[in-house]
């Protein structure tokens, strides 16, 4: 019982330390403007925040980039996956209606792509809650986000057709609990279960992400502006901690809670 109270409070002193860190960080890059460079390590590459109707004034940077290209560096030649999530955000009142997302709080939408490792490749954030994921998907298009020749980005039918993203079939069963006691029936239903089967790398990414960082699920105390970099912040700690120990203790926590959400949607 003591163990257990001790590593408990290990757990708790830990998170309280990155979230530190990551305040820390996202301090250090509202004065900084990190260029890219030659290094294959994981960069910030600063662009300013426009297109924003709400906040067309904000000089906001925005933009994650991992690798030592404008797209996925040395991740290239590996497929990955993009989806968009939602974290908590705090802006004027006049503004909040704006970043409403789905559960009616203030959010930022933020647009990611992870690989098979579950780090993040790309990250756009500060886009407001209530704007559409292909929208989202359409601004980093147009700040230099490429596709791979000749690859592919798994994306869910919200992204609509676009080249170089891959969507699965429409109005074909998806979820992969439906297969459970159903195998696939024709080759739409392989290539939907083998797309989702696939996919679930960004939810875990997700996963993960927010359940080492909760501070990105609780109400924000800073300017917009460092409120974006703190998501920055915390994706580059992710890739980082990725690296040290893939399979730690909050890994297998967001897991088993990604899989239990997967079986309740299959449900309704």
């Amino acid at each position: 019982m003591e163990s257990n109270n001790v590593q408990k409070s290990q757990m708790i002193r830990k998170r309280m330390i990155i979230g530190v860190v990551t305040a820390i960080i996202a301090s250090v890059l509202a004065f900084l403007n990190v260029k890219k460079s030659r290094t294959k390590r994981p960069i910030i590459v600063r662009q300013p925040y426009v297109n924003r109707d709400s906040l067309r004034e904000a000089n906001i940077d925005s933009v994650l980039y991992c690798g030592d290209s404008h797209c996925l560096g040395q991740i290239c030649m590996r497929p990955s996956a993009i989806d968009g999530t939602h974290v908590r955000a705090s802006v004027p009142i006049e503004m909040q209606e704006r970043f409403r997302g789905r559960k009616d709080k203030t959010t930022q939408n933020v647009l990611a792509a992870v690989d098979f490792d579950l780090k993040f490749t790309y990250g756009l954030a500060s886009w407001e809650g209530s704007a559409h994921d292909s929208r989202v998907l359409g601004d980093a298009l147009r700040k230099g986000f490429k596709v791979p020749e000749g690859k592919y980005y798994l994306a869910d039918a919200g992204y609509g057709d676009r080249k170089g993203f891959m969507p699965p079939f429409r109005r074909v069963r998806y979820h992969l609990k439906e297969y459970t006691d159903n195998p696939p029936e024709n080759e739409q239903e392989l290539f939907n279960l083998r797309h989702s089967s696939l996919r679930m790398c960004i939810e875990r990414a997700f996963g993960v992400l927010k359940k080492r960082f909760r501070i990105l699920d609780a109400e924000p105390f800073w300017s917009y502006e460092t409120q974006v970099d703190v998501v920055l912040a915390c994706c580059v700690i992710h890739n980082y901690l990725r690296g040290v120990d893939p399979n730690d203790a909050i890994t297998r926590e967001a897991d088993l809670e990604v899989e239990t959400h997967e079986i309740m949607k299959s449900l309704t």
